[in-house]
């Protein structure tokens, strides 16, 4: 159904593909013919069609678990107002039952600070934050970054990136985000899908297909085939959105007259023109799908690539899962007693709980689809519950108007209001060693509300609405909706803004700089962070060898969003769920260098700066993470800055999952280091890494430097690297971190 290519590819008149090179123009000729080098170039504020980029982007949006700190990082750096579009949507932190009032005091600082700088404020349960970036703000042709790494509206012909919010902060003192150029590659569609295949289904193939192997990372996909025309916009919004589950850069669609009537629909005519490639466009790689073979899926624990067909697991069911049960095993020990095979009952698999929301899955379409399979059936009254959450107010309004949301609850379906929890451990969590089947954009570990540390551990798979609908009216037991038969006789979508006039509160251009922004008291200011010294000493302080690790490893999603206002008790959550001791480590460490800047150097701290001849009134003591291949997933900051709230100085790996996770450190003052991949790294937590000179040789441009491993074991050389950084890049590392940065540029 998915195959790779691993060769250019020419892209003759949209239509024809070319593999061979003869007579063909030079690829870096070509590639500017691609959608999305015509889009990234008229954003570069250089215009020299060079191999580095600075993009300044059409829009923003924010969430209510990140535009707390993203503005009062801009405030403390010198803002003044919004340069640009950018809506706070309030769609994370919507249950303000949790944590006090400390929930709507950032929502009331969300409200206060759109009128002083003039944004766009949704209130709570509106709308998720894409939906409403694809209903009020997408355009094509333009770009929008948000702080959600599932920051995507390519389908609507607007590329989509997500990032941790110093690169919105950037953004909103008129500064860039720098790239170098990436590689583009051809997502080519063919056929149609059958009926009961969904586009949860395309997009954990795509997933799987791409995902380990690292085919698109840090790349951009561009749709193009005539399997496109067969998809609906609600079908691409849904592919698209996961493509930050392939790690992509991000993503873009050729447009048509679906796109066209999407845009009349939501009343911006004008936001639709057509995007095609240049008669001859250029592709590093190429993709291709065959949407007619599509099967229908599941993505099993703990990854959206964990991936089979629903017949594969019903076909050998024991196997598959026994699979998981090891998989569990490695990671926490003895910690948690898992027992996903018992889900097995005669002979099939069976869910307990599942779920349809966010901006993948609370989606018209999914919903009508999902109505349609459930007419007239139930989910029961014994141990499997179900939930959906249409993803705005226009789409619950449609969805009640045309018998959606009344056929689903007499189905027994619970209807909520637009909220991501569910999709991040804040709502809906499954019971201990509960299976959840879910149309939402992860199953990462930890993510979904379980604390292996404490016991708990919850089992989450994706499917696509269509299934999850069919094995709701089969009892709970996994069922493809290919194999079963229904009518669809919904009408179609009708947007209806009305609401949005009334409630929604857009300050664009209108900011009152005597507008008093509003705090609550769980709001603080970031804590002093210091600027680096000549030499750095790091503690190791987790190790972490897992093939990748998530930013909900880093930092915990659900339970810490109540404190994402908080640096310093959300900085208590860092790696607990992963590593339990990192915040005690960390904290002992910060306090050993809070003491030798007093001038009382701590005797561990003396003992291994004597072994390699260093004086401690020019070397730093921070905290280090090593992980294999860190920061997969969220675009949340707060991985990285806690980390640095916490002393952290730097980060060593192999390679940096994302791009998103390696600016955070660096817009956080922390090093990314990277080892080659024949490096062993056989260091223990309580290990030193000593880098001299290290300022110097990050202002000089160097991106390598020989540093010495202090351990028990006495003391041994390593090499580190810290290639890839600008100019600007090497001096926020220098100052310390990005506010440190834009604060001594107005000195």
């Amino acid at each position: 159904m998915v195959e790779l290519f691993n060769q250019g590819v020419y892209l003759l008149n949209g239509k024809e593909i070319k593999m061979d090179a003869a007579g063909m123009p030079a690829a870096d000729e070509a590639r500017e013919n691609t959608i999305a080098y015509k889009i990234l170039r008229a954003h570069d504020v250089d215009g020299s069609k060079g191999k580095k980029m600075r993009i300044r982007f059409d829009a923003m949006v924010s969430h209510d678990i990140t535009y707390v700190g993203i503005i009062q990082t801009a405030r403390a750096s010198g803002l003044e107002k919004f340069p640009l579009p950018y809506a706070l949507t309030n769609c994370h932190n919507s249950l303000c039952a949790v944590g006090g009032t400390i929930n709507e005091d950032d929502h009331i600082f969300g409200l206060s600070a759109a009128k002083k700088y003039g944004g766009i404020y949704v209130p709570a349960n509106q709308a998720v934050i894409h939906q409403y970036a694809r209903e009020a703000l997408a355009q094509c042709g333009n770009m929008i970054l948000g702080s959600d790494s599932h920051t995507r509206y390519g389908s609507l012909g607007n590329m989509g990136v997500g990032e941790g919010g110093g690169e919105l902060a950037k953004q909103l003192l008129k500064n860039t985000w720098d790239i170098n150029a990436p590689e583009v590659v051809l997502v080519w569609l063919e056929g149609a899908p059958r009926k009961g295949v969904g586009p949860h289904d395309v997009a954990i193939s795509l997933v799987k297909a791409t995902f380990e192997n690292g085919f698109v990372n840090n790349k951009v996909l561009e749709f193009a085939g005539p399997g496109v025309a067969a998809l609906d916009t609600d079908f691409r919004n849904g592919i698209d959105v996961m493509t930050t589950e392939t790690t992509c850069l991000s993503s873009i669609w050729i447009t048509d007259e679906k796109v066209e009537e999407y845009y009349k629909m939501h009343g911006r005519p004008e936001a639709y023109k057509q995007l095609m490639p240049g008669d001859v466009a250029y592709y590093d790689r190429m993709i291709k799908i065959d949407l007619s073979k599509q099967e229908c899926m599941i993505a099993l624990p703990y990854h959206p690539s964990n991936a089979f067909t629903i017949h594969e697991l019903q076909e050998n069911p024991e196997a598959i899962l026994r699979a998981v049960e090891e998989d569990t095993h490695k990671r926490y020990g003895n910690k948690v007693e898992i027992d996903l095979v018992s889900k097995i009952r005669n002979g099939k698999v069976c869910a307990d709980q599942a779920l349809i929301a966010g901006c993948s899955g609370g989606t018209y379409d999914n919903l009508a689809e999902a109505a349609a399979i459930m007419k007239g059936k139930t989910i029961g009254n014994d141990y499997f519950t179900m939930s959906a959450y249409p993803q705005s107010s226009p789409v619950y309004l449609a969805a009640t108007r045309s018998g959606i949301t009344e056929e689903l609850i007499e189905a027994g379906v619970v209807i909520k209001p637009a909220f991501c929890g569910p999709c991040f451990g804040a709502g809906d969590v499954p019971a201990n060693n509960g299976f959840s089947i879910r149309h939402t954009t992860r199953n990462f570990p930890n993510r979904e509300g379980s604390k292996p540390s404490d016991g708990q551990i919850a089992l989450v798979s994706l499917m696509d609405a269509r299934s999850i609908a069919a094995t709701a009216a089969n009892g709970g037991v996994i069922t493809a909706a290919t194999d079963i038969d229904y009518t669809n006789d919904h009408k179609s979508y009708e947007y209806d803004g009305a609401l949005y006039k009334t409630r929604i509160y857009d300050g664009y251009g209108k900011a009152d700089a005597n507008e008093a922004l509003r705090y609550g008291p769980n709001i603080k200011d970031w804590p002093k962070m210091y600027a680096m010294q000549d030499n750095m000493l790091v503690e190791l302080a987790a190790v972490i060898h897992d093939a990748v690790t998530t930013t909900d490893e880093l930092i915990p999603s659900g339970e810490t969003s109540s404190y994402r206002s908080n640096p310093l008790k959300l900085s208590e959550f860092a790696l607990s769920r992963r590593c339990p001791d990192y915040v005690g480590h960390s904290k002992r460490i910060q306090s050993q260098d809070l003491e030798r800047r007093a001038g009382n150097t701590p005797a561990n701290v003396a003992e291994a700066l004597a072994k390699v001849g260093a004086s401690a009134d020019n070397t730093s003591f921070g905290s280090c993470v090593f992980a294999n291949r860190p920061g997969d997933g969220s675009a949340r900051e707060q991985a990285a800055s806690c980390q640095k709230v916490l002393g952290g100085d730097a980060n060593i790996c192999y390679e940096y999952a994302t791009k998103r996770y390696r600016s955070n450190c660096i817009n956080w003052g922390i090093m990314p280091f990277t080892i080659s991949q024949d490096t062993p790294f056989e260091y223990e937590v309580g290990d030193m890494v000593f880098i001299p000179g290290i300022r110097q040789a990050v202002l000089d441009g160097k991106e390598e430097i020989d540093a010495k491993v202090i351990s028990k074991n006495g003391v041994k050389d390593i090499h580190l690297f810290f290639q890839n950084l600008t100019k600007d890049e090497r001096t926020i590392l220098t100052d310390g971190c990005l506010m440190n940065y834009y604060a001594n540029q107005n000195k």
